[in-house]
């Protein structure tokens, strides 16, 4: 009998697991703030629940454009989004229509937009409760009086249609765009003094505990921001009971819910994935955990080498080197090339100084929409075009720098041109080639951890939540690592330029 049932549990596992196999994917996105995150841990529970589906949640991948590019393309098949944001940002109106007419609209980018969830998240911008007693700041149009007044406004807000220029123009304000804050930042900003007016995001946690007096928009500029869940068109159809418990969303999230779980994760310490289970528990009935039972802010070091950090160190690893090999792969050849073309040397030597030029992020978001993906495959391409300038330049310098005696000399005893590279030149040249591949390296461990925006992992995948929850542990927790990290990878190549390199030609070049 023991046997007998120990193979029914063997094969009701089995059964499980096969099911869990063939169950399709949701890709579940958000973008990189509190809110969106929570959001986005709510619909992967809710859609988890069904069992029709094995839901997944991408999270953080960065401002509008990125998680938009995500979703056209397939990577991704629903987040949370807000009315005004897909009219004015997305759609590019004048002004917010009714749902249907947004998804008769959004149906020639195979888009659709439901569900609303219950609360308007509207921009806003605030000033310090102090400031706007003694200078009577109580609305939009009372800034006008006030030039000298410093903004700290995000940089999505400052690009946005919706955001800064119309705000500008429509109150006729007399202060000149601002350099771009964090939104995680700037409510530290403004508690210090750096700043006197922020943007903010009307069900933000932090306006009562800084103090902050939200200012009255008293021409009606922003328009609602009510948030809902835009999805691919197709989702309805291809996972019928899924999007039916996600339709049981609708209606249940108020302002006050939204801002209460804002602050579960901001003020109290609590991670994403908990505050959603919370509050899909009183949803259904259960108790509310209670005040005592709330989650204490983890100390330094449980952060630091919490559940994630083994598989974040494999992602980043996998992202550093997987790079370097691809750059130390075309980039070496391509020094050859202009050391021995002259004719080449300004247009490669130009064309991967420009690549460094480019900004990273900027990069990201381009490489989505020609791979057709997010995740690893963009992160590795961009980390692997930044990494090609000290390889490529160094490669070139060592080879240029090699007398032409000594080639002269190598003719003579009549060794082909490719023989004398290989023997002699790539030998005499190898400690300036490494010195470049190692300098690649480390910038590599820095650059990767930008990766994180577009869903590729890593230890920046801690920083973007610590920029999100203004979390200053959980971001040194995402810093340390990466910068031992790099520590590490300098002091390998130093060991392996030992090996690899005989001491005959460590010392000559040290002494050239």
């Amino acid at each position: 009998m023991p046997r007998t049932i120990r193979a029914a549990a063997l094969a009701a596992a089995l059964l499980a697991v096969s099911a869990a196999l063939a169950a399709p994917q949701l890709n579940v996105g958000s973008k990189r703030f509190t809110e969106s995150y929570i959001l986005g841990e709510i619909i992967k529970e809710t859609a988890n629940a069904d069992g029709e589906t094995t839901a997944v949640h991408q999270k953080g991948l960065g401002n509008t454009a990125i998680v938009l590019n995500a979703l056209t393309s397939g990577n991704i098949d629903v987040y949370p989004e807000y009315t005004g944001t897909i009219a004015k940002e997305i759609l590019k109106l004048d002004a917010v229509p009714p749902l249907p007419e947004l998804n008769t609209k959004l149906a020639a980018m195979g888009l659709a937009v439901g569900v609303p969830l219950g609360f308007n998240n509207t921009y806003a911008l605030a000033v310090r409760g102090d400031d706007s007693r003694a200078k009577n700041i109580t609305k939009l149009s009372d800034l006008k009086a006030h030039p000298e007044l410093r903004l700290g406004l995000s940089q999505e807000f400052i690009g946005r249609a919706d955001g800064w220029p119309g705000l500008k123009r429509a109150y006729d304000l007399p202060f000149a765009t601002p350099r771009g804050l964090d939104h995680g930042l700037a409510y530290d900003a403004i508690a210090q003094k750096q700043v006197d007016a922020i943007d903010i995001y009307s069900t933000d946690a932090k306006i009562d505990k800084e103090g902050l007096v939200v200012l009255a928009d008293d021409k009606n500029y922003f328009p609602r921001y009510d948030a809902v869940l835009l999805y691919r068109a197709d989702l309805p159809q291809r996972l019928p009971k899924t999007w039916a418990a996600l339709q049981k969303l609708e209606g249940k999230i108020d302002d006050s819910a939204m801002r209460k779980m804002n602050a579960a994760a901001e003020l109290d310490g609590k991670d994403f994935p908990t505050v959603a289970a919370d509050f899909l528990s009183t949803q259904k009935g259960a108790a509310a955990p209670s005040a005592s039972g709330a989650t204490r802010p983890a100390p330094f070091l449980g952060k630091l080498f919490g559940p994630d950090f083994w598989r974040l160190t494999k992602e980043h690893l996998v992202l550093v080197f997987l790079s370097l090999a691809a750059s130390i792969v075309i980039g070496v050849p391509l020094g050859i090339l202009a050391a021995k073309r002259p004719a080449t040397e300004g247009w490669i030597l130009g064309a991967t100084g420009v690549m460094q030029t480019v900004p990273s992020l900027a990069l990201l978001a381009v490489l989505i929409p020609i791979t057709g993906r997010i995740g690893a495959v963009p992160a590795l391409i961009a980390l692997a075009l930044y990494a090609l300038l000290p390889i490529v330049r160094n490669t070139h310098t060592a080879l240029t720098q090699i007398s032409k005696g000594m080639r002269e000399a190598a003719q003579s005893l009549g060794l082909t041109a490719g023989t004398i590279l290989q023997k002699i030149e790539l030998p005499l040249s190898a400690q300036t080639i490494l010195a470049g591949i190692k300098t690649s390296a480390v910038i590599n461990v820095g650059t990767a951890t930008i990766a994180a925006f577009i869903g590729a992992g890593g230890y920046g995948e801690r920083i973007v939540t610590g920029l999100a929850l203004n979390d200053h542990q959980m971001l040194l927790a995402g810093a340390i690592p990466a910068a031992v990290l790099a520590l590490l990878i300098e002091g390998g190549f130093r060991f392996g330029e030992r090996w690899m390199i005989p001491e005959g030609l460590r010392q000559s070049t040290a002494a050239g």
